[in-house]
C-alpha cells in the first residue's frame, strides 16, 4: 500500500510533463500558420477561411475518433457544453481577424501575450487554482520577454502602443480564448478526449458559418490560387485538428496559467521559422527578448502548480 502514492506521484509528473510537450507543440505549430495565413490573406475572406477550416477539420478528427472509439463517436451529452466551448472559440478567431482590419499585427500581438494572465484569472475563479508567486512572477517575467519580440525590440513603438478599436475587439477574443481552457476540465464528463474535441470544433465551426455565412457564399472557390488552399490544408490538419486536441489534452494535465503561457512562444517560433525560410533573422535585441521569455517558462515548468 505504501507505494501507491509513489507510483502516483509518477504517473502525475508524467501527465505534466506530457502537457508541457504538448502545448510547446502547440506553439510551434500555431507558429507555422502566421507565413502560411499571410500568404493566403489577400485571396480569401476571414469567415470563409475559417468556416472551410472547421468544416475540414472537424471531418479530420471525425475520421480519427470513429477509429480510436471503435466507430462508435459517443452522443454529445449536454450539449450545451460544446456550445459554449465552441463559441468562446469562434468568438477569438472572428475577433482576431476583425481586429486586423483596425490594428496592425503588432499591437494585436502585444494583446495576444495578455492571454496567459486571463488564464491565471479564470483558472483562480473557474477552477479554484492559486498560482503561486514563482508562476505568477514567471508569467511576468516571459510575458516581458514576448512583447520584446513583438514590438522588435523598439522602445519607441513599446512606449507609443495605444489600446485603440480594433485592440479592444481582439482583447474580448483573448479573455474568450483564456475562458477556453479552465471550462475544458470543468465541463469535461470523463468522456472521450478525441469525442470531445470533436464536438467541440463542430460546434465552432457553426458558429463561424452562422456569422459569415454571407461572405462563405460570395466566395468564389473555384478561382482560389494554390497558396490558398496549401494554407488550408495546414490550418486543417495541424492548427485545427492537432491544436484543438492538444490545447484540450494539456488543459486536463496543467492549471490554466501554465497552458496558456505557451502562446508566448509564439512570437519566438514565428521569428525562427522565417529565419529559416530564408526571411532574414531578428536582430540580436529581438532575440534576447525570445531568450528572456524562454527563461521564464523553464522556470514556470518546473515550479510547483
Amino acid at each position: 500500500m505504501a507505494d501507491i502514492p509513489v507510483h502516483r506521484t509518477h504517473a502525475v509528473g508524467r501527465d505534466k510533463l506530457l502537457g508541457h510537450l504538448a502545448m510547446l507543440l502547440f506553439a510551434l505549430l500555431v507558429a507555422g500558420s502566421f507565413s502560411l495565413g499571410g500568404l493566403a490573406a489577400p485571396h480569401i475572406g476571414p469567415s470563409a477561411l475559417n468556416a472551410l477550416r472547421f468544416l475540414l477539420g472537424t471531418m479530420v478528427i471525425g475520421s480519427i475518433a470513429l477509429v480510436m472509439t471503435g466507430g462508435r463517436i459517443p452522443k454529445p451529452v449536454a450539449p450545451w457544453r460544446y456550445l459554449i466551448l465552441g463559441g468562446l472559440m469562434a468568438v477569438f478567431f472572428v475577433t482576431m481577424f476583425v481586429g486586423l482590419l483596425y490594428s496592425d499585427p503588432v499591437s494585436t500581438g502585444a494583446v495576444f501575450t495578455l492571454m496567459p494572465l486571463f488564464g491565471a484569472l479564470f483558472g483562480l475563479l473557474i477552477l479554484g487554482q492559486v498560482p503561486s508567486r514563482v508562476v505568477m512572477a514567471s508569467l511576468v517575467f516571459a510575458g516581458l520577454g514576448a512583447v520584446w519580440v513583438i514590438f522588435r525590440g523598439d522602445v519607441d513603438a513599446l512606449i507609443a502602443f495605444d489600446l485603440g478599436y480594433g485592440e479592444a475587439i481582439f482583447l474580448v477574443g483573448v479573455a474568450c480564448h483564456a475562458l477556453y481552457s479552465p471550462l475544458v476540465r470543468r465541463f469535461n464528463r470523463g468522456e472521450v478526449l478525441i469525442g470531445f474535441t470533436f464536438w467541440t470544433m463542430a460546434a465552432t465551426g457553426l458558429w463561424i458559418v452562422a456569422y459569415g455565412a454571407a461572405e462563405i457564399v460570395a466566395t468564389d472557390w473555384l478561382s482560389l490560387p494554390l497558396v490558398v488552399w496549401v494554407a488550408i490544408i495546414y490550418l486543417v490538419i495541424f492548427t485545427t485538428s492537432i491544436t484543438f486536441f492538444l490545447m484540450q489534452f494539456a488543459s486536463m494535465r496543467l492549471p490554466s496559467s501554465k497552458v496558456l503561457a505557451y502562446t508566448y512562444l509564439t512570437p519566438t517560433f514565428v521569428i525562427l521559422i522565417e529565419g529559416a525560410l530564408g526571411h532574414g533573422w531578428a536582430p540580436l535585441s529581438v532575440l534576447a527578448g525570445a531568450l528572456v521569455t524562454i527563461m521564464g517558462l523553464v522556470v514556470l515548468a518546473l515550479s510547483r502548480d
